[in-house]
């Protein structure tokens, strides 16, 4: 937790605007994640 969102899991846990900041945070690395993979998906199959 520490390494990825500079902050210990007890502060995560504390305070709603930190819970929401790492949320909002881990949605935008999903969604970018998933674009590279049908990315990689649409390169491999030309």
């Amino acid at each position: 937790m520490y390494q990825s969102h500079g902050m210990a899991f007890a502060e995560y846990s504390r305070k709603l605007t930190n819970r929401l900041q790492v949320e909002q945070e881990r949605e935008k690395n999903y969604f970018e994640s998933r674009q590279v993979g049908h990315e990689m998906k649409r390169l491999a199959h030309r």
